[in-house]
């Protein structure tokens, strides 16, 4: 089967190639740049989680130990240890809650209890009202004592960041644990907003129980987040933004895990810089492709117009005209090519003419060869006559005997003449309508004596009233020629057939014979003048004379050969030929 991409042009196949290869190279460019950039950007969001993480320990730890230092310095002062070894609520209030009002933030809460975890008294911030009256964390916290205690607090679904601090007076028996001071701050959306401040953007989720206390995020995305911290993955999703996830648990007094905080960074940035990055590839791959094509072409066209040339050259050789010539632009391979094709065809030039220099001479010698073969005869018959005639005494009769070989004699000759002069020129005359059948058979009677003589039988299969437009005489002169040939080839008898089957725009006449066939070693030659074989006399211009008055009427003529003999059939057309001009009679 043949190739399709056969039929495309050279440039062409040079554009597709190219624009091929160009695509695949930013394909695979591309992807690479793309992933590469794709691994980066997630490889930094990573990092500033752990940025964010870094961050949000530096600035709780500082807030716990602003929280720590105050509640010791508040534990340390004497009135306030006074106030506090009171009992009294009120008087706490009083003589700690400016003091504390001044160096607290206000969302931190300050609360008074007892060793056994009871709240004797509220100085700031509203956790006062929503913890309960009873802090078992105090107790638990006992055996941290006397150092300060530090974590996170669970109750009553709310989350707290806690600092307990004891407080010692002097007894008989040496120190006594007189209260303690729970400091600590609510963990709610405001703490988580600032944490997203300080961070630089970070989400941040506190989570208790199973359940969001606070964060960053609208609820239902940040229920979705909680679900899916459970596993192991490297990035979850909420509200159509990818996270990068950072889960610590939040440890209470005693180091026991209350709850977790995710950090989480959106990958939102760095999928709209890598979409960005994607956008701006395809706009360059378009660019480059654009060039890409813009110079191949032009490149291309320099390379495939010496090729274009060398094809319509080659096509020219092909048509038989060596004449033309290849313009040689450059030094390099094609101009070296097309130097290569000029010097071939002024090679070819010069053997054409050489051969048909050659044939000339050769037709010349085949031809006075001829002549003088064919004209030896006949002059010989006249010479003789004359000879007689003129040196002997001869009766009437064999004056006339004489006189009519010589007359037979020169119309041999002229004859021989007449073949001669129409190898250069055909002898026309008017076109009119013929019969076909009364052609073929006047050379069939003309021929009949002869056919006799060798018991070869003529048959005639002409249907009657065939009409053609004939110059009468030529396609007399082809029938002779054929039915003669086919008498010569069978010299020991045998059948000469002449039919004829009409179609409706020509008539195809058989002229075929029962004799050995055409002879191998001129089959392929067989109407070229000159060529004969089997014949003692004749110039070999027969055929060739019959098939140029039947391609003269527009028809065609051939041969078919095989062991039980010959037949040669000429196709004529049933419409005069559009070439009405005829070769014209000649002198």
């Amino acid at each position: 089967m043949k190739n399709p991409l056969s039929r495309i042009s050279l440039l062409w196949k040079i554009l597709l190639s190219t624009s091929v290869a160009i695509t695949l190279l930013f394909a695979v460019t591309g992807w690479i740049a793309v992933n590469s950039a794709a691994r980066a950007t997630s490889s930094s969001v990573e990092h500033e989680v752990q940025a964010s993480f870094q961050a949000y320990q530096s600035l709780w730890k500082s807030r716990a130990d602003r929280l720590a230092s105050i509640s010791s310095i508040l534990s340390a002062m004497s009135d306030v240890r006074a106030a506090f070894g009171s009992g009294d609520a009120a008087t706490i209030r009083d003589t700690a809650g400016e003091l504390w009002a001044r160096v607290s933030d206000e969302d931190a809460f300050f609360l008074v209890a007892s060793p056994r975890g009871q709240v004797i008294a509220s100085l700031g911030g509203s956790p006062g009202q929503s913890l309960p009256a009873d802090l078992p964390v105090v107790r638990n916290a006992l055996m941290h004592f006397p150092a300060q205690a530090s974590g996170f607090l669970a109750r009553d679904g709310r989350l707290y960041d806690i600092v307990l601090t004891p407080v010692y007076v002097q007894s008989t028996g040496g120190t006594a644990l007189l209260d303690v001071l729970v400091a600590g701050y609510d963990v709610g959306r405001s703490l988580a907003g600032r944490l997203k401040d300080a961070t630089g953007g970070s989400e941040f989720l506190f989570l208790s129980g199973g359940r969001v206390i606070a964060a960053t995020v609208g609820n239902a995305e940040a229920n979705l987040i909680a679900s899916q911290l459970s596993g192991a993955a490297s990035r979850i999703a909420a509200g159509g933004i990818q996270y990068a996830p950072l889960v610590t648990p939040l440890l209470d007094v005693d180091g026991h895990a209350v709850g977790q905080l995710a950090i989480l960074r959106s990958f939102e940035v760095a999928q709209r810089e890598t979409s960005a990055l994607r956008r701006n590839i395809s706009l360059l791959w378009l660019a480059s492709m654009a060039a890409g094509l813009a110079l191949t072409y032009l490149l291309a066209r320099r390379i495939v117009e010496p090729v274009k040339a060398l094809d319509r050259a080659a096509a020219e050789v092909g048509r038989q005209n060596y004449d033309c010539e290849v313009l040689v632009r450059s030094e390099d391979e094609l101009g070296r090519l097309a130097a290569t094709f000029n010097a071939m065809c002024a090679s070819i030039r010069e053997a054409r003419d050489e051969l048909i220099r050659s044939e000339r001479i050769s037709t010349i010698g085949r031809l006075a060869t001829s002549i003088v073969h064919d004209l030896r005869n006949p002059l010989a018959t006249i010479y003789g006559g004359a000879e007689m005639l003129l040196y002997s005494q001869l009766s009437e009769a064999q004056i006339q005997r004489l006189a009519g070989n010589m007359f037979g004699a020169s119309q041999q000759v002229q004859q021989l003449l007449q073949d001669l002069l129409d190898v250069g020129r055909g002898k026309a005359g008017e076109i009119r309508p013929c019969d076909l059948r009364e052609i073929a058979g006047a050379v069939a009677r003309s021929l009949e004596s002869a056919a006799a003589a060798q018991q070869v039988r003529i048959v005639l299969e002409v249907p009657e009233g065939l009409e053609l437009p004939l110059d009468r005489r030529r396609i007399e002169r082809v029938f002779l020629n054929l039915i003669g040939n086919a008498l010569e080839a069978m010299p020991g008898g045998g059948a000469i057939a002449v039919s004829a089957a009409a179609a409706p725009d020509s008539v195809v006449v058989t002229v075929s014979d029962t004799g050995p066939g055409i002879a191998p070693e001129i089959r392929t030659r067989l109407f070229q003048p000159f060529v004969t074989a089997r014949k003692k006399s004749g110039l070999g211009l027969g055929l060739a004379l019959a098939r140029q008055a039947v391609v003269d009427h527009g028809g065609d003529m051939w041969a078919d050969s095989s062991e039980s003999g010959a037949s040669f059939l000429f196709r004529l057309p049933r419409r005069p030929h559009h070439d009405s001009q005829l070769p014209a009679d000649g002198d």
